[in-house]
């Protein structure tokens, strides 16, 4: 066992976790902010509606800790380097066809037999409308570029025949 290891190790002994882990405190404090899906002591999950916020005040050039503070959050709590991670991580989920969607889970595996309270049961389809609501507005997006692209091409077509 290596040096640190021990200390680690040693640390988390004594009851005290690792640097990137949150406190009870901490975790009491995320689980009131709307943009956090999910928070424990070691992660935290985001809305995928704060996601897509994100992506977009980050290409209009707001920075990353920034759109954070003005997201409710303290910076000293998350660390530079989770904000990092999910600047990273969500760059490339914004350009996956399934986006800011969990595609870890619903496609495989055994079918979920807990049963939910209807708290729970209520969050589940309420991120499923806005999934629902996020594709409908992606596919409208997609045929109206579809015509665009149409109609400019026969318009070509058209001055191309003329001439």
């Amino acid at each position: 066992m290596g040096f640190f290891t021990g200390i680690i190790i040693a640390s988390q002994k004594e009851g005290t976790m690792g640097l990137n882990y949150f406190t009870d405190e901490q975790v009491e404090k995320l689980k009131l902010n709307q943009n956090v899906k999910h928070v424990s002591r070691k992660n935290i999950t985001y809305q995928d509606n704060f996601k897509a916020q994100f992506i977009h005040a980050y290409n209009l050039g707001k920075p990353p800790r920034q759109i954070f503070i003005e997201a409710g959050f303290d910076i000293d709590v998350l660390g530079i380097r989770r904000i990092k991670s999910c600047t990273s991580n969500w760059k490339i989920q914004a350009k996956r066809l399934a986006g800011f969607k969990d595609t870890r889970k619903g496609g495989s595996g055994r079918p979920r037999t807990k049963h939910l309270s209807k708290d729970d049961l209520i969050k589940r389809q309420q991120a499923q409308i806005e999934y629902l609501k996020q594709e409908r507005d992606f596919l409208l997006e997609l045929e109206r570029l579809a015509i665009k692209k149409e109609a400019l091409s026969h318009k070509k077509s058209t001055k191309s025949s003329k001439g």
